[in-house]
């Protein structure tokens, strides 16, 4: 895992807890519609994960997620960055809204290469 300072390292926290925090409000609403939710569900589960992998390298705290569920939550964070860059490339430059895209690609990024390195182990 490379090395990131601590300003990214809360960043990239805050960001997995603001995805959380959205997936979980999206996934209430939708519930309540009555709409398929087996999408928001996965999405949800692999951003667990993710924060749990950053959780693990560098406050260890460790986390009790098989290679399985490791597997598939680094597919699902993966497909999410065309849709996030595609967002960040349409936001204006040195808005918040860009800033916070920027933050949310690095936090996902490090998930995954968290998730890389230790499939390695």
């Amino acid at each position: 895992m490379e090395s990131v300072s601590n300003v990214v390292k809360l960043e990239s926290i805050k960001s997995f807890q603001s995805t959380i925090s959205k997936l979980e409000n999206a996934l209430a609403t939708m519930t309540q519609k009555g709409a398929n939710t087996t999408l928001i569900k996965k999405r949800l589960r692999a951003v667990y994960i993710g924060l749990a992998m950053l959780e693990d390298v560098w406050d260890q705290r460790p986390h009790t997620n098989t290679r399985e569920d490791l597997a598939e939550a680094r597919n699902v964070l993966t497909g999410l960055f065309p849709s996030i860059e595609g967002i960040y490339v349409k936001a204006k430059a040195g808005s918040p809204q860009r800033t916070l895209l920027e933050r949310r690609i690095k936090a996902l990024e490090l998930a995954v290469q968290a998730i890389d390195d230790h499939s390695d182990e």
